[in-house]
């Protein structure tokens, strides 16, 4: 039995969420962040991770995303949630998924001792719900920037309910194509049909 990590399934394929389990005495607790041989039947056995990011978000209301990264460069993100709370979604993007184009969120705190599993195929974004967010991830690939790609956190065929108004978003999430403009996958599955 792993006393580390829950598991819990999101109608999204190979989307989960991981509750942590932090063992805990009077100095305070201790916590795993991830275990590859514990996560192995979320995250794969064949990937590694390969690199860990942190970000941090000013303001409260502000998105990032919707990021992913092009075969044969698709990862596995862990997303944790270190200081603050955030609305982090995963869409899925892989054309033959049954919940192809859908998305689901989940709040992460760093109170709620949660993170998101995104696997390969599905973009992924977030909004701060306070200030000051903290994220670290968790990546089975490097970044390389011949292979990023992104969707827009507004696209209306998507229609992510982000529970915040958007105070603000960089000029390059801005510039994120819209599915029905640009997408490729989608493309391969309208002709497929």
């Amino acid at each position: 039995m792993n006393d580390r990590f829950t598991k819990q399934a999101t109608p999204l394929a190979g989307v989960y969420v991981l509750a942590r389990c932090p063992r805990r005495d009077e100095r305070g607790y201790l916590e795993r962040l991830y275990c590859q041989h514990d996560l192995a039947d979320v995250c794969g056995t064949g990937d590694r991770v390969v690199q860990i990011n942190r970000t941090l978000t000013r303001r409260r209301g502000s998105i990032r995303g919707m990021h992913y990264q092009r075969p044969p460069h698709c990862e596995t993100k862990v997303v944790s949630c270190l200081r603050g709370e955030v609305f982090d979604v995963a869409v899925d993007l892989r054309p033959e998924s049954p919940t192809y184009l859908r998305w689901h969120g989940e709040l992460l705190s760093d109170t709620n001792h949660s993170s998101l599993v995104i696997p390969h195929g599905c973009a992924h974004g977030f909004q701060t719900l306070t200030e000051d967010c903290e994220l670290l991830y968790f990546h089975t690939a490097t970044w390389q920037p011949d292979a990023e790609a992104a969707v827009h956190a507004l696209d209306p065929l998507i229609g992510i309910t982000w529970p915040l108004p958007i105070v603000e978003m960089s000029d390059r999430d801005r510039r994120h194509p819209l599915l029905a403009d640009q997408f490729p996958s989608l493309h391969k599955r309208t002709s497929v049909a």
